[in-house]
């Protein structure tokens, strides 16, 4: 046996910004040029990167099987004869815009829908220049996974605070008492929180006396870890915390602390949660009314604490509501913008509450216009992705009869799944930007693939808007891109020439400057010819150039010159793991951005919808009810695709508590039938089968099954993940019902009923 140490001369190390999930850890991949190709090697967590310090969890050693996965595709494809089959990229465009201009000009630009998806947040080519397709197209028809798991707390923030992405996030390095309600960061690596090794956080959170207390209807991977656990009907947040806000008043513990002057609307607050006190809802939540008094008061009394909550927050019938108390608790009790409170992140590019006056401005602004047929309002440029099959069905003026759709697959991440596929197979033209043939690019009359992560710079336009520390870091590619294919922003700005009536033939370079001098007059003003001769004597193009933009103008910037240590992509570049920009600082009034200038507690929407709450008090529970759940290895579905993360036990089963199985006559291990309650669970394609796994985890009376899977649809192409496609369970849900403020669709504490699989 040959046992001589592997030659490394022909090795090189580079740096990478992990892009699989929210924690964007900094990693570290060994390259091997000594064959014919690159190949990588290894990978591992860098341990000089300022904002992960060498943590790294599975997600990032699949880096290297995406890259090299046989599925994934590099060539586009144009469908001829009912079959979808390789074609130049020339092929590609000019088939787009033989097939996409006429119908614009015979059916407006209404008739062209848009639909991205959450790896978008993690590319730059994608994330920068999505817009710029959105714009020239023009159509008021545009969807996105927001409206799957985070608008409620995007609309409650901008009502509150002026701006969808002031976001407050814990300041966990300094948090002495964290509740945390419908957030798993033991699997998700944060939600709407950018945080690295939660584990190790929470444990010296521990270490220095502090307390992490978890509410949700499982005992969580994060629950396991915490002080204390509570168990909670889903759903029923809005109670739960409208009842702590309610004892804060009552037992005189409202002490908001200096956010007092730039507080509006404490009384009416106060009046609004009158008719919850925690022992009119101790019962619906299942959580005893002398808990939910304990919370508050240990909330109140800690120095340094917060309140956190995520999707299980959000993705339920009340989800602004509870979005919105969770703020409020924050607010109450002096921790918000407050070390170890609930801080908001200041980020070095993109920040996207420091334009404009500090302390005052015009606030958001919701229900612009509504979608056609169910009249659910515009929120955030946005319409509900749960409205997108009903829009191409149904016939009339403004009927969806084209889509765009850019990194998602919602038909398997959005509810009535089956009803939307249907419903793109009765579109006159589809168009997918995706690395694979999915359960929903499948349906595409051309597929323009992207390019692997390895192939493209990195910097984190999103995140660092909700990190648990200020930081700015930049990757370059760690492999040289196949110069035949174009990059991802470059295959977009085509799409919005030809949108625009320029033709696939347009000038790209002359677009992408005349969109940049746009984009400058607006910022600069009179200044403008002299920061735009900036940004060209560094010479960059595309997303670098609109990143050296960002990090020159932002708030850490060198505005051009004129801070001689600011920020420029340079200097960020030069340093290999970051630069630390320092822990969260307090930020009001200067990030508020309300018609008042102040904090606007008491929303009338919310203070409006607050009825419906207290109406949904007196209604009984249902007797079964689904949650979905989160595994580290697969936040996202076509991460069922790489080994490294699909090996292993099978993940995609049904938990069930074992005293819910004996009275419904389950087995472990033997396949049950799922179904919504009532009569949707008669309609074709409303039921699944998955194997059950008895777990004492779940309170009775709720069932668990994960997000993503379905991978059985004819015609796409996820091999490995086929070999084990799970059930969807978004099949099962119901995609009329939507939190009626945000649009989110209701995604748990859906009523279903489970029975056994007759045998053979």
């Amino acid at each position: 046996m040959d046992t001589a140490a592997p030659d490394t001369t022909d090795r090189t190390r580079h740096l990478r910004i992990c892009p699989l999930c929210e924690a964007c850890c900094g990693l570290e991949v060994e390259i091997d040029h000594g064959t014919a190709s690159p190949r990588v090697v290894g990978i591992r967590g860098h341990a000089d990167d300022v904002f992960s310090r060498g943590y790294l969890c599975p997600k990032g050693y699949a880096l290297k099987d995406l890259h090299e996965d046989p599925d994934r595709l590099r060539q586009p494809l144009v469908r001829r004869g009912g079959e979808l089959q390789p074609a130049t990229w020339e092929e590609a465009f000019a088939e787009i815009e033989r097939r996409l201009v006429p119908l614009i000009e015979q059916h407006g630009r209404d008739a062209v829908a848009l639909a991205i998806g959450n790896p978008a947040a993690h590319k730059m080519s994608l994330g920068l220049y999505f817009p710029r397709l959105a714009r020239a197209l023009g159509s008021r028809n545009v969807f996105s996974a927001s409206t799957l798991d985070q608008m409620p707390k995007q609309l409650a923030s901008g009502w509150m605070f002026g701006h969808w992405l002031s976001i407050a996030v814990p300041d966990i390095d300094r948090c002495d008492f964290l509740l945390m309600l419908g957030a798993n960061p033991m699997a998700s690596n944060g939600s709407l929180w950018t945080v690295t090794d939660f584990r190790g956080r929470a444990k010296a959170l521990r270490q220095r006396g502090g307390r992490l207390v978890v509410i949700d209807p499982r005992r969580t991977e994060t629950a396991a870890i915490a002080d204390a656990h509570h168990a909670i009907r889903p759903g029923t947040d809005v109670f739960l915390l409208a009842a702590m806000v309610h004892t804060l008043f009552d037992e005189g513990l409202v002490r908001p602390g200096r956010l007092a002057e730039w507080t509006v609307g404490i009384e009416a607050v106060r009046e609004a949660v009158a008719p919850f006190p925690p022992e009119a809802v101790a019962e619906r939540c299942g959580v005893l009314a002398a808990t939910l008094r304990s919370l508050a008061r240990e909330l109140a009394a800690t120095e340094r604490a917060c309140v956190y909550g995520r999707i299980g927050t959000c993705t339920q019938a009340f989800g602004t509501l509870a979005s919105w108390l969770i703020d409020v608790l924050n607010v109450l009790t002096g921790h918000l913008d407050a070390p170890g409170g609930a801080m908001f992140p200041k980020a070095a590019a993109f920040a996207a509450n420091t334009a404009g006056t500090p302390g005052i401005g015009r606030g958001i602004v919701t229900g612009r216009h509504a979608s056609r047929v169910s009249g659910a309002p515009e929120v955030f440029g946005e319409l509900p992705m749960t409205v997108l099959a009903e829009e191409i069905e149904t016939p009339g003026a403004g009927q969806v009869r084209a889509l765009i759709t850019v990194a998602t697959n919602p038909v398997l991440s959005a509810p009535g799944g089956p009803r939307l596929s249907r419903a793109l197979d009765g579109l006159d033209f589809m168009v997918s930007l995706d690395i694979y043939l999915n359960e929903t690019s499948r349906h595409a009359d051309v597929v323009l693939p992207g390019l692997s992560p390895l192939e493209e710079s990195h910097y984190d336009v999103a995140f660092p808007q909700l990190s648990h520390r200020n930081h700015a870091r930049y990757t370059p590619a760690v492999l040289p891109p196949d110069a035949s294919r174009p990059a991802e922003w470059e295959n977009l700005l085509r799409l919005a020439a030809i949108v625009q009536g320029r033709g696939a033939g347009v000038d790209l370079q002359a677009l992408d400057d005349e969109l940049l001098a746009q984009d400058v007059g607006r910022l600069a003003g009179a200044q403008a010819g002299a920061v735009l001769a900036a940004l060209a004597a560094g010479g960059r193009r595309g997303p670098e150039r609109l990143l050296d933009l960002a990090l020159r103008a932002g708030p850490w910037g060198d505005g051009f010159g004129r801070q001689p240590n600011g920020l420029t992509l340079d200097r960020v570049a030069a340093a290999p793991g970051g630069l630390d920009l320092g822990p969260l600082q307090p930020r009001i009034p200067e990030l508020l951005r309300t018609p008042s200038g102040r904090i606007e507690l008491a929303p009338p929407a919310c203070l409006a919808d607050l009825s419906r709450a207290r109406a949904a008090l007196d209604e009984p529970p249902p007797a079964l009810v689904v949650i979905g759940r989160r595994d580290v290895r697969s936040n996202n579905s076509w991460m069922h695709n790489l080994p490294t993360l699909a090996k292993g036990p099978e993940r995609c089963t049904l938990l069930v508590h074992p005293v819910d199985a004996a009275r419904l006559g389950l087995v472990a291990g033997a396949p049950a039938r799922l179904r919504p309650a009532g009569p949707l669970g008669d309609q074709p394609g409303r039921q699944l089968v998955a194997p059950v796994a008895l777990s004492d985890e779940l309170m009775p009376g709720v069932v668990c099954l994960p997000h993503g899977w379905g991978h059985d649809h004819p015609g796409a192409r996820l091999a490995l993940a086929a070999e084990r496609p799970g059930a969807n369970l978004n099949a099962v849900l119901d995609e009329s019902r939507r939190d009626p403020l945000s649009g989110n669709a209701v995604l748990s504490g859906v009523a279903v009923e489970l029975s056994a699989m007759p045998g053979p």
